[in-house]
């Protein structure tokens, strides 16, 4: 019965399908345990995986089954083997008594101690009848034939055997029992005849004991066989199920994925079940077919990517060409014109021009145009005025009317700066085009950077002009501190020589003006070469440093003075304004040091407090020092470094050493490298320098008139 349900279970988990085991055998099976032959749909449609989860479970229910059957029959028949032997011990103590009586006939020991042998063997032998060994043994069923034989062994003990050895018992028949020897001899013969008989009893039990020891191991071996032939067909069920349900599935899968692979994507899988595997055989299908239609328009794909590649490489070509174009320096009409030759082929679009608007609209200045150079394309400027091109500062399209009659179609690109409208860049679009909006993209940002070239050139060109005008206001005022001051004392220098010869008797006092004449040319003279030297002096590439190093040189060569330069700015970085006047400053110093001090040695210090983050820039002599009211007679040589100073936003102090000499200290807060408005500061610096040469040039008129 356990074996048919088995095959039914099976029947069940193969889908209502004959398997290997045969047709006929699992139908008659099934119907045996009344298992339908039409599976319920909610188990015929339990995915291959379920049912090789179930078929898993039973192999593995089914060895538990064999082992706890071995377990729990070993465990049955563990006693049955101490039960026969305790059986068959029933016989050797039925023969001891034999022999006991035997002895106790002879009355070798004594009537006493024959009697307690005879009752120590029947008392051995009720104790082996009634041994738990024996009686465990026995099935619990008082029908069993085993049971049946013990109970009518036992009756038989108990009723026939024993009474016969009671006279041995009793203490009175003992006694007349030891006297009576025929009557102990009636006693052997009578247990004699019964001994044959209970014995064969005896051994009856014994192969019953046995045969039901052996029923047990038969029992065993049928359920064990059982089991592994159950467990053999669930493995081959399992074998099969995986093969039918996985194995050639995934086969053709398998095959189906190595020409996918190799770029054929018409093959198809013929699995298409509502399994697991089905399902996977549906989606690629479905993966195949979906592979097939994306490959069909692969290419038309692939060249609009190329065109949109191109296009981008078109694009960036033309950026490049425009900012390797806008960076040359200087930029003039012929680079803007290149400009445009570079953005027409790239485009497709073209001729151009590029046009700078004026105070207003109505007038406008080309400022580069490709057109001009192509004798067949006539003028397209005909309109009144700009207000069209320039529109609203948008990029638009609009008509316009040529020189030969002939309407074209435009697109102007307006070029902004910040938020004023500077001009634009209009191209011709060719007839039966469309413009896109990449074109349009590529423009604007042309524009854009045409903008910030056009910003770029416009600052220069004030910066430079501005430089020009600081460098006149530089001269001026060292022409009106050295040689104004030289010629207007040479002036008056004049004026008393000839008021004193016009005076007789004066020539003594006259070759004493002439005198100073002389010094005041030779003093004119040299300060025309110290102002030649610092006109050419000026800052190149190398940095502050290196001219420091160059000026101390020059001073020291021309005036065999020791000059030393220490300098421990460090990282601190000045901008290129502060360095100019910081190298015009010691300068000065150094030249008024070596021409008034009569030092031997001069030391330029300068040095970096990041604390304060100031600079302090000392220059120390061993000469004669100064007078107070020389600063006052030499107030136009101060009066320059006092400008200096007041540029770099600091001071300027002049002290006497204590060990003698001068010290000259410029002391000012150093500007970082950042952007600044280079432009409002040289226009202050210019009005500054010109109101102070006015100042300066009306006290020198003052002066020459008195």
């Amino acid at each position: 019965m356990i074996f048919k349900w088995y095959v039914g279970t099976l029947y069940l988990l193969g889908g209502g399908n004959d398997i290997c085991l045969g047709e006929g055998l699992v139908r008659t099976m099934a119907a045996d345990v009344n298992i339908p032959h039409k599976i319920p749909k909610h188990l015929s449609n339990k995915p291959p995986l379920w049912r090789l989860g179930v078929a898993m479970a039973a192999i593995i229910t089914l060895s538990f089954i064999g082992m706890l059957s071995s377990v729990f029959t070993a465990e049955i028949i563990r006693g049955d083997a101490s039960a026969i032997n305790q059986a068959g011990s029933l016989r050797m103590q039925s023969y001891r008594i034999v022999s006991v009586l035997a002895l106790a006939q002879n009355g070798s020991k004594g009537h006493i101690a024959d009697a307690q042998a005879i009752q120590s063997e029947l008392r051995a032998f009720d104790n082996r009848l009634a041994s738990p060994r024996l009686v465990d043994a026995l099935p619990d069923s008082n029908e069993h034939e085993l049971s049946r034989t013990y109970r009518l062994l036992d009756q038989r003990w108990a009723n026939e055997v024993r009474p016969v050895f009671a006279a041995y018992s009793d203490p009175l028949q003992l006694d007349a029992l030891s006297k009576d020897y025929a009557q102990r001899l009636a006693i052997q013969r009578q247990y004699l005849q019964m001994v044959n008989g209970f014995v064969a009893g005896i051994d009856k039990f014994v192969a019953l004991l046995e045969e039901h020891a052996e029923s047990k191991i038969q029992h065993l071996k049928l359920v064990l066989g059982a089991s592994l032939t159950l467990t053999l067909a669930a493995v081959l069920f399992t074998m099969y199920l995986f093969a039918s349900k996985v194995l050639v599935p995934l086969g053709q899968l398998l095959e189906c994925a190595s020409h996918a692979r190799l770029g054929d994507l018409s093959v198809r899988t013929s699995y298409t079940a509502d399994d697991e595997m089905g399902q996977l055989g549906s989606a690629f299908n479905l993966m195949a077919e979906d592979l097939s239609k994306m490959y069909a328009n692969l290419e038309e794909r692939v060249n609009e990517k190329t065109v949109d590649l191109e296009r981008s490489n078109r694009s960036l070509g033309v950026l490049y060409n425009t900012i390797k174009h806008l960076s040359e320096a200087p930029l003039s009409d012929a680079t803007y014109e290149e400009l445009l030759k570079d953005l027409e082929e790239p485009l497709g679009l073209g001729p151009g021009a590029i046009c700078l608007a004026q105070n207003t609209l109505t007038s406008q200045h080309v400022l580069a145009s490709t057109r001009l150079e192509i004798d067949e394309a006539p003028d397209v400027c005909l309109q009144k005025n700009c207000e069209e091109c320039y529109a609203d500062g948008l990029t638009h399209t609009f008509s316009a009317h040529c020189t030969d009659n002939r309407d074209v179609e435009l697109v102007s690109t307006s070029i902004m700066d910040q938020d004023t409208q500077v001009g634009i860049i209009f191209m011709e679009i060719p007839p039966g085009t469309k413009l896109d909006d990449w074109q349009v993209q590529i423009l604007e940002m042309v524009a854009r950077h045409i903008s910030m070239a056009l910003n770029i050139t416009q600052r220069v060109t004030e910066t430079r002009r501005l430089a020009l005008l600081e460098e006149r206001s530089v001269i001026a005022r060292e022409l009106h501190d050295s040689l104004a001051q030289s010629l207007s004392y040479l002036k008056i220098q004049a004026t008393r020589l000839d008021m004193t010869l016009l005076k007789p008797g004066k020539e003594d006092e006259a070759q004493s003006i002439i005198s100073e004449m002389r010094e005041g040319i030779s003093t004119a003279y040299r300060q025309l070469r110290e102002l030649l030297t610092t006109f050419r002096l000026r800052m190149d590439g190398r940095g502050l440093n290196n001219a420091l190093k160059e000026t101390v040189e020059e001073l020291r060569q021309r005036s065999g003075i020791k000059i030393s330069l220490e300098n421990h700015l460090g990282e601190c970085q000045l901008n290129a304004h502060q360095e100019v006047h910081v190298l015009q400053v010691v300068r000065e110093v150094l030249t008024n040091a070596v021409s008034h001090s009569k030092a031997e040695n001069i030391q330029v210090a300068l040095l970096y407090d990041s604390n304060e983050h100031r600079i302090a820039i000392t220059v120390d002599d061993d000469g004669i020092g100064i007078a107070d009211h020389e600063q006052r007679r030499n107030h136009y040589g101060l009066a320059i470094i006092n400008e200096r100073a007041e540029r770099l936003g600091g001071e300027i102090r002049i002290s006497n050493r204590e060990g003698g000499g001068t010290r000259v200290t410029l002391e000012f807060s150093p500007a970082t490298r950042n952007f600044i408005d280079f432009t409002q500061m040289m226009s202050q610096e210019v009005a500054l320098d010109t109101s102070v040469n006015n100042h300066d040039i009306k006290q020198v008129e003052s002066e020459n008139e008195c």
